[in-house]
């Protein structure tokens, strides 16, 4: 007994206090991954933006493109930028696990472009866990159809 007792003590006295503490939750690394595509993007770094999809990662656009595969994705993404000017913004509005290693994020997606206008869409995320990092394994972005009936969306 002495010696169990012994043993989980020095077991503790070895921890330091960072492997002590709670891991980041995934609800907050997911928001931040989304973050960190919204940064990679506005900087245009091609690299950064690579290391954020796992390689079979896609993306589906408002205007119908589909972008297959992480070459093609990163591609797409830093020749939109470059084509429509303007601060995007994510805001996440949610973030649903579907499994330990799986979840969906649907943000808000604005573009404030130069011209004074701002475009209001969506984006909806499937991240997946990739060893301890999230990585993001498909982009949906919708644009929002007015209902029958409605006014447009503002």
């Amino acid at each position: 007994m002495f010696r169990f007792i012994f043993i989980t003590l020095l077991t503790l006295a070895a921890l330091s206090p960072a492997e002590a503490q709670a891991p980041v939750s995934d609800d907050a690394a997911v928001r931040a991954l989304v973050d960190a595509y919204s940064a990679a993007r506005d900087k245009g770094d091609a690299a950064a933006l690579t290391a954020l999809f796992t390689a079979d990662a896609d993306q589906l656009v408002s205007s119908g493109e589909w972008r297959r595969g992480r070459d093609a994705v990163v591609k797409g993404s830093l020749a939109s930028s470059q084509q429509t000017q303007g601060k995007r913004t994510f805001t996440i509005d949610t973030v649903r696990m579907i499994a330990a290693d799986v979840a969906v994020a649907d943000s808000r997606y604005e573009i404030a472009q130069t011209d004074g206008t701002t475009r209001r869409m969506w984006a909806s995320w499937l991240v997946v866990k990739d060893g301890t990092a999230w990585k993001i394994a498909a982009i949906r972005n919708m644009l929002p159809a007015t209902p029958a009936g409605a006014a447009a969306p503002r």
